[in-house]
């Protein structure tokens, strides 16, 4: 008979430890969204150690129901003592849970008794049914289930380093049996779950007293026998006080738990569900590792049949003339359009398609034509990927009217693949199959030799183009968003095309002299820190940095994992104060960094022919409607150290004697803030041109006119000034700035008594978002939170305080695209062109000679961008490379 292998997690306590493990190491973990996911990351990282070690045949996690249980009715302190759970980790239960459920993991909780006592019961079940049980908790008092059918294993510091407890173990370790440490727990108390034990009695007297009578019964049957006096005193006088703390400390075996352990049987992931999740969490660790086995059919049952023509050189004159407009799709399988492959295009209207794999047609009469025609109306799917790729083929696209990729986000802004068949899907049109399920997935993908199968999936998305525009265009005007669509993102997806086109000049040599400067720097701190190790070895490797420091050297382990101990920035940065080798390794690890992922990485995106770097601008990627670059992240370059932003040295205009122009928005988030919550203190200190976050300084630490307002003050107003911004918790802002919670909590409550219009802001975005169920931005940007009146706390707290922060930041991002529309007609007649946008800030390359113009041209249309309740401010720089620019 196969073995049966019960594994049984503690749910509350693993997610526990694993937020306060990465939290700690990590600092900010949050997915695009802004959700706070460390520990759904942590949990994760040990399941996945579990799964493998244990290699279950039945699983299940429990969780606490809530704070009241038989226990609480016992004694009305029980867990008195603890703090609020902080948000940023009451808000990931949820998507622990359904992680779970991705995993083939099934979960339990029981109204009045504890996860503990859920795990106790399975677990004699599990005993009686011949099941070999692992337990895992991050609590050391579910030892006392240990027998020789089960362990229980615990996380010590971290997730992954994880303690094996069996019953000999427990002797060795604790010295008392599991059976006994509930007597232990009798006499000494605890202090995590608040209750009193007997006084003075402590971790080695409770084992001594335990050992020699072997449990609180006995012990107090043979009381008489114990001649230190004031010991003796105080057990008399807790005799009941230790038999409830040992009734508390009990774990139930006989809990009313309604699963059978028969029906825990672990299923393994959903691959579909566990693919999805990850990816909206940003887990790209955990998404490199699967591996979705199964070839993927090449059609999708149940599609309608579709006609098309095959386009030739031979029939291009067949062609009509589209003057009530056409539907275009350019099929490229890569999705970096400045360099894939132009695998073939289909060009109709009216269930008339016309089909190629010869892309060079386009450039012949009438498809140029029509393509650059401004009076034929055109609908596509993702007008920016359409007209950079056109432009390889020497073709300037014009006359789009529809762009259904920027129509369906904006309608939902979580609707936004970049794959035709699954956007169609999601507005119920399912004539159209996925590219994954014609083309494949990921390296195996590719465009199918078959013409017809080929040709009737591109037919079928330019009738999906054409089928859902008329549905998309009446959301848009439901939704009061025609004109954003119309005015802003349409155009702007022109915009950011020909900036992409465009590009950057990045001068290789000096990225090649940067790479030997920062090889020689390098070698030379590596050198330093084997003279401070003492002999020579991999910096590289965790495992023998971990040696040097802790075993050689005798530093303080401040972490382990389960491969050794920790080495990352957190434990390194702790040592950095006693331990110069610690600081230089952090060095040594930047400048690493620097050189392979800028130096290196740039270097090998430089175009050959035009010595540029085309990046790309994801416009449907966020949540708030902010732009993204990748191929490569231009966004991304460090600025806050010298040798990061060193790499800015490299970028240049294409001209010899030209200039690199920089504007960008001082506080526009801040200024949007003061405007949308209309607050007269806020208005008035951006009014009177003073410093916001030394303005916030003086009012939240009450200082008078004449006292100075120190860096580190300003630093701890700043934190808060854009804390409130992004809905902090006392503690999320106390780990930013290094003070208790209860200092956090009065900041705030300091902030929303001198600035009431702010507070007054946030609570009506929670009241809109509660009644329309999204919130919108300045110019009707949407976002839909469905948690928001979720009956789950957690979920609904996160989707309220995202109600706070998504209009903020979206009316933000709304207007600097107006300046970036606007700003590229101002300059038409001019050399100057808009090179690159880096969050509120605009780059520009232009001869020396119009530099005085840009100055002067710029902020005033940035500034004017939009109207707002107090003044916009834009601050300007220039030089010969995009480093002398600011």
């Amino acid at each position: 008979m196969a073995e049966k292998r019960l594994l049984l997690i503690d749910g509350n306590s693993v997610t526990f430890k694993a937020f306060f493990a990465l939290y700690t190491a990590l600092g900010k973990f949050t997915n695009s969204e802004g959700l706070h996911t460390n520990a759904i990351y942590g949990f994760n990282t040990m399941l996945e150690t579990m799964l493998d070690t244990v290699k279950p045949t039945h699983a299940l996690v429990a969780f606490d129901a809530g704070k009241t249980t038989f226990r609480t009715k016992m004694y009305d302190d029980y867990k008195g003592g603890r703090a609020k759970t902080a948000p940023e980790l009451s808000e990931q239960f949820p998507y622990v849970k359904e992680l779970l459920t991705a995993r083939g993991i099934q979960t339990y909780e029981l109204p009045d008794y504890e996860a503990d006592d859920i795990i106790g019961t399975l677990a004699k079940q599990a005993e009686d049914a011949g099941f070999t049980t692992t337990i895992v908790t991050g609590d050391r008092d579910l030892t006392q289930l240990t027998d020789d059918h089960t362990t229980v294993s615990i996380s010590k510091k971290g997730v992954s380093d994880i303690e094996h407890y069996t019953p000999a173990y427990v002797k060795e370790k604790m010295g008392v049996t599991p059976a006994q440490i509930i007597d232990i727990k009798g006499l000494q108390g605890d202090n995590s779950d608040n209750y009193p034990g007997v006084t003075g009695v402590g971790p080695k007297r409770a084992v001594a007293l335990i050992g020699k009578y072997g449990s609180i019964e006995n012990l107090y049957d043979h009381i008489d026998e114990i001649t230190a006096k004031k010991l003796k005193e105080h057990l008399v006088a807790d005799h009941e006080q230790a038999l409830l703390s040992k009734k508390l400390a009990t774990i139930l075996r006989n809990a009313p738990v309604e699963k059978k352990v028969a029906d825990l049987t672990y299923q393994g992931d959903d691959q579909e569900k566990l693919v999805e999740f990850y990816q909206r969490m940003n887990f790209n660790q955990f998404l490199s590792k699967m591996s979705v086995a199964g070839e993927v059919p090449t059609a999708t049952p149940g599609l309608k049949d579709v006609q098309f023509t095959v386009l030739k050189a031979d029939n291009l004159s067949d062609l009509p003339a589209f003057t009530d407009g056409c539907e275009f799709y350019l099929e490229m399988l890569d999705e970096n359009y400045h360099t894939a492959h132009l695998d073939g295009f289909v060009v109709g209207d009216k269930d008339q398609w016309w089909v190629s794999r010869d892309v060079q047609l386009l450039q012949q009469a009438p498809l140029k034509a029509l393509l650059e025609s401004a009076e034929v109306k055109k609908q596509v799917f993702d007008a920016k990927r359409t007209y950079v790729g056109l432009k390889r083929l020497d073709i300037t696209l014009a006359g789009i009217d529809c762009d259904l990729l920027l129509c369906s986000y904006l309608l939902n802004t979580y609707d936004n693949s970049n794959d035709l068949g699954r956007v169609a899907m999601e507005h119920g049109y399912h004539q159209v199959a996925t590219d994954e399920d014609v083309y494949g997935k990921g390296a195996k993908a590719a465009i199918p030799a078959d013409d017809v199968d080929f040709f009737s999936h591109l037919a079928r998305k330019a009738r999906a183009i054409e089928s859902l525009r008329p549905h998309l265009f009446k959301g848009l005007e439901e939704n009061e968003q025609t004109k954003l669509y119309r005015d802003i993102e349409l155009p702007m997806a022109f915009v950011l095309a020909r900036m992409e086109v465009a590009g950057i000049t990045v001068q290789a040599s000096e990225l090649e002299a940067m790479g030997s400067k920062f090889t020689e720097q390098l070698a030379e701190i590596e050198q330093t820190i084997y003279n401070e190790a003492g002999e020579e070895f991999n910096i590289g490797s965790p495992k023998q940095l971990g040696h040097i420091l802790f075993e050689k050297m005798g530093l303080p382990a401040i972490k382990k994992t389960k491969t050794g101990y920790s080495t990352a920035v957190g434990v390194l940065e702790k040592l950095a104060a006693e331990a110069p080798i610690a600081e230089n390794i952090l060095k040594y690890r930047k400048i690493a960094k620097i050189q392979s992922t800028y130096v290196e990485g740039l270097l090998k995106v430089i175009h050959p022919d035009d010595h540029k770097v085309h990046t790309r601008y994801l416009q449907t990627l966020t949540q708030t409607g902010r732009l993204s670059s990748v191929d490569p992240n231009l966004q991304n370059i460090p600025v806050r150290n010298e040798e990061g932003r060193a790499i800015r040295k490299a970028f240049v205009p294409r001209h010899p004697g030209w200039q690199i122009f920089s504007s960008d928005y001082s506080q526009i988030e801040l200024r949007v803030l003061a405007h949308m919550s209309h607050d007269a203190n806020m208005q008035e200190a951006f009014r009177e041109g003073e410093d916001i976050h030394a303005a916030t300084a003086r009012r939240i630490f009450r200082m008078g006119p004449d006292e100075e307002v120190t860096p580190n003050i300003r630093r701890q107003a700043k934190a808060v000034n854009f804390g409130i911004v992004y809905g902090i918790s006392d503690f999320g802002l106390s780990q930013n700035i290094g003070i208790s919670r209860k200092q956090a909590k009065n900041f705030i409550d300091t902030y929303f008594e001198e600035y009431p219009g702010v507070k007054a802001y946030t609570e009506r975005m929670v009241q809109q978002a509660h009644e329309l169920g999204y919130v919108e931005t300045i110019a009707h940007r949407r976002r839909y939170l469905p948690d928001i009146n979720s009956r789950n706390f957690n979920q609904r707290s996160f989707a309220e305080r995202t109600a706070m922060n998504t209009p903020i930041q979206g009316s933000a991002a709304d207007i600097i695209k107006i300046a970036m529309i606007r700003m590229e007609d101002a300059i038409k007649d001019m050399q100057a062109t808009m090179l690159l946008q880096v969050h509120d800030e605009l780059i520009f390359e232009a001869p020396a000679e119009e530099i005085e113009t840009l100055a002067k041209l710029v902020p005033s249309v940035m500034d004017s961008a939009i109207d707002l309740e107090i003044p916009l401010k834009v601050e300007s720089h220039y030089g010969p490379t995009w480093y002398d620019a600011k």
